[in-house]
């Protein structure tokens, strides 16, 4: 009990939507005393957010309700945490310059990070409705580096779950998949489990403080051809593949109203054009897998057998 009550305390925002859960289970089994800042729950709360909120108060999380326009009360929990993780969903984006205002303000805290945990937004330059997004995210982290706030910047790159979900539709019946691109352009698959716990790591890690992480397990880089290929061994079926070229995508995100434009958009770039492993690591750079060599990723056939066995739901990305 010692060693638990000297661990930083860490607050969470956003810890209720979808990759909060996993980063507040995370700091919990870490030993860490977590908080978790969210929106109040009221009458037209959805029964998901109720049990939510009772799941993490059984396991001694300490919630606070607010929004992030409540300056005072920030201040306050501020006051009383040493690290804070942002997991805000992309709406609420800039609204992390309240968080930084706070933190700049308390003058306590060790360590922030905002709500990266994609692709790596100052490597990337995709179409523009993606662009727009990853805009908003460069603001904050600049934000940031100006209030000299000691940070890390995660990139864990496509959230495995999530994207095993939109790609192979376990939960549906269906004979087909749709193919962004060629399907051979390579990508980074990471399970959100994986990305919280290894977060959980980076937050503590003096060798993170004021640096950029990449999450590219080697075992975790495959094509749409090889993760519709791995699903056909382990299921024995066979899928017709149905491709959306480069150019269809294109057109679009050029046609498609907002926010339906940016789904589209973020497929070409992480899908058909493979942006998570355009750009080469370098000696200044620093990945999670060579990092913590003794942590275990989650491979993508590991995972695809946890799909099999209890398939993680499907979730919805808010963009507005």
């Amino acid at each position: 009990m010692e060693g638990e009550n000297t661990k930083p305390k860490i607050l969470i925002f956003g810890g209720t939507g979808y990759f909060g859960k996993y980063m507040v289970k995370a700091s919990v089994s870490s030993g860490h005393k977590t908080f978790v800042y969210a929106r109040p729950v009221t009458q037209n709360s959805r029964p998901s957010k109720l049990e939510i909120h009772k799941e993490f108060q059984g396991i001694g999380v300490t919630i606070i309700e607010g929004e992030l326009d409540e300056h005072e009360k920030i201040v306050s929990i501020l006051k009383e945490v040493d690290m804070v993780i942002s997991t805000v969903s992309y709406p609420q984006c800039l609204d992390q310059l309240k968080i930084v205002r706070a933190i700049k303000v308390v003058g306590n805290i060790k360590r922030f990070l905002p709500s990266d945990f994609g692709c790596e937004e100052d490597r990337v330059r995709p179409l523009p409705p993606f662009e727009a997004c990853l805009e908003k995210k460069r603001i904050v982290r600049r934000a940031i580096e100006a209030a000299k706030i000691p940070y890390t910047f995660v990139s864990a790159n496509l959230y495995g779950a999530y994207f095993v979900n939109v790609l192979l539709r376990p939960s549906e019946s269906y004979d087909d998949v749709v193919v962004y691109g060629s399907g051979e352009a390579k990508a980074v698959f990471n399970y959100e489990e994986d990305i919280a716990k290894c977060t959980i790591k980076v937050i503590n890690d003096p060798r993170t403080c004021n640096r950029i992480v990449i999450y590219r397990p080697q075992t975790n880089i495959l094509s749409q051809f090889e993760l519709i290929s791995l699903w056909e061994q382990k299921t024995g079926r066979s899928f017709k593949r149905i491709q959306v070229s480069e150019e269809e995508l294109v057109k679009l995100s050029q046609t498609l109203p907002p926010p339906e434009d940016i789904p589209i958009s973020i497929m070409h770039s992480l899908l058909a054009k493979g942006d998570s492993m355009n750009f080469e690591l370098g000696e200044d750079d620093i990945e999670a897998s060579k990092l913590y060599p003794d942590f275990k990723f989650t491979t993508i056939d590991q995972l695809l057998d946890i799909f099999l066995i209890d398939p993680p739901k499907p979730a919805r990305t808010a963009f507005e």
